[in-house]
């Protein structure tokens, strides 16, 4: 209440009224203005968003941290398998393998992860399987409900020695005289033998010694076990034998095939030289008939077959077919018999009584070594009718025949005296054929073109496995040659 101008008491009631008035009054619009205002209000809706790709990236992180401990042991734990089983197959490996590879373990710190070790031996062979498996605890995945991962780890290792079989069927015909070369290969093929024959090869590895010039002197151990008849004989008559060379004659079917054929009678190669000089008795025959040219067969004697190759010397023409028969025959199995009735005579060490090995025998390798300098040439022999009794055996020991032709018989009637046995297309022929027969059976040939012509060096390169089993080589080369067989061979016998 109060006083108006006259005194009079004033109601203040108009004043409450009018002040009432002026406020703001707040309708539904309002409220739904507001709402809508607020709705439309984004202030602070990023920092919810960042802090959920905040979490994902911390929880996809915390996974990338587990699954790199994973990786990281479990590649740790493979590496320690693989070098464990590498050490525990080898077979110079003297401690007990399955302690090899659990030393492996223990060193790495990893013994708790290694669950099983397996270990196969036979002779010549030794698997070693290790399996692995290493649990690892989560730190971030167990949000997801992963609360391990398990990294298993497994390794096989193998190695595998053959029992080696080597014919090494050496040239040694005259031209090997020339240019240093019979003296090259004495040193090549005597390293050759070093490096074939280690002490860890003891008993597995044999060296069959096949030298050759126009023939091959199989050697009296060999020769008295065919059937062999007199050079001159014939389906209807059969003439002695001459006591001077221990070679046979084969013909162009033998080629064929590995075999010595058992059942055949085989003709005994006339002991004749072909030249113009005089000597008495003569010192050049085709068939070589010194000791020293004799077949070695089945040899791990060092020694002994060095010995052998020190006395080579350089003498008559080249056949090189009959070289690589003698060197296949000796790898096939019909050859058994002969190499076990040599061994019960001490003449082949009685741990290789056994061999030639089957052809599918697992634990077998068998590889023919053939060098030559040279190529096949024209081979001759003396008509039947002037070498078919003991009287003419020892007139051509001591007569050259061109040296009695010249001297004793006119011009137009020497052809009556000898004819051609084979050509040189015919040799080359039949020694694709034995080459093949070889291959065909799976024996591994390695070829030795020691400063031949293109001719002699496509006839070798047929000869060989592959043309990579093929080495044409000239001078101090044939060392290299036979090192990079030797090896080629070592690697072929050891498998891992």
């Amino acid at each position: 209440m109060t006083l108006d101008r006259t005194g009079n008491l004033a109601s203040n009631t108009g004043g409450l009224e009018s002040k009432e008035a002026q406020k703001p009054r707040f309708s539904l619009k309002d409220a739904i203005r507001q709402a809508r205002a607020f709705r439309r209000d984004e202030g602070g809706t990023l920092i919810v968003f960042a802090l959920f790709i905040f979490v994902l990236m911390l929880m996809v992180g915390g996974m990338a941290v587990d699954f790199m401990r994973f990786e990281s042991t479990r590649t740790k734990l493979q590496n320690t398998v693989d070098r464990a089983v590498l050490a525990a197959a080898s077979l110079n490996q003297p401690l007990d393998p399955q302690s090899v590879v659990e030393d492996y373990f223990a060193k790495a710190g990893m013994s708790d992860f290694l669950v099983s070790v397996n270990v196969q031996e036979s002779l010549n062979s030794r698997i070693v399987t290790a399996n692995t498996n290493a649990v690892i605890p989560t730190l971030f995945l167990k949000m997801s409900g992963i609360n391990s991962l398990s990294a298993p780890a497994a390794g096989t290792a193998e190695e595998s020695e053959s029992n080696v079989e080597i014919s090494l069927v050496l040239d040694i015909s005259g031209s090997m005289g020339r240019n240093n070369k019979i003296v090259n290969l004495r040193s090549a093929a005597k390293e050759f033998v070093n490096t074939m024959l280690k002490p860890e090869s003891v008993d597995k590895v044999s060296i069959s010694l096949i030298p050759y010039t126009a023939q091959v002197n199989a050697g009296p151990a060999i020769f008295n076990q065919l059937n062999v008849v007199g050079p001159a004989s014939t389906a209807s008559r059969t003439y002695p034998l001459q006591p001077y060379t221990h070679c046979i004659d084969f013909d162009p079917v033998d080629f064929n095939s590995t075999a010595l054929d058992f059942s055949k009678a085989y003709r005994q190669m006339q002991h004749f030289e072909w030249s113009s000089r005089s000597h008495h008795p003569i010192n050049n025959p085709g068939c070589p008939k010194r000791t020293f040219e004799r077949i070695v067969p089945f040899s791990q004697s060092i020694s002994s077959l060095e010995n052998t190759i020190n006395q080579y010397r350089a003498r008559a023409n080249t056949a090189i077919h009959i070289g690589m028969k003698w060197g296949s025959a000796l790898l096939d199995p019909a050859t058994r018999p002969i190499i076990a009735n040599l061994t019960s005579t001490g003449v082949v060490d009685s741990t290789f009584a056994n061999r030639p090995a089957e052809w599918d025998d697992p634990d077998a390798l068998k590889v023919v070594v053939l060098m030559t300098d040279g190529e096949n040439v024209n081979t001759y022999r003396i008509r039947n009718w002037a070498y078919n009794s003991p009287s003419e055996y020892a007139f051509w020991n001591r007569n050259a025949l061109w040296y009695y032709l010249y001297r004793h018989v006119s011009s137009s009637r020497r052809y009556r005296y000898y004819y051609r046995k084979y050509s040189a297309a015919q040799a080359d022929n039949m020694l694709s054929n034995i080459c093949d027969a070889a291959k065909n059976n799976g024996i591994t040939v390695f070829t030795i073109g020691f400063e031949v012509g293109n001719h002699g060096a496509d006839v070798m390169r047929d000869c060989a496995s592959t043309p990579s089993h093929f080495f044409r080589v000239e001078g101090v080369e044939i060392s290299d040659a036979f090192r990079a067989i030797a090896h080629q061979i070592n690697r072929l016998r050891l498998t891992q």
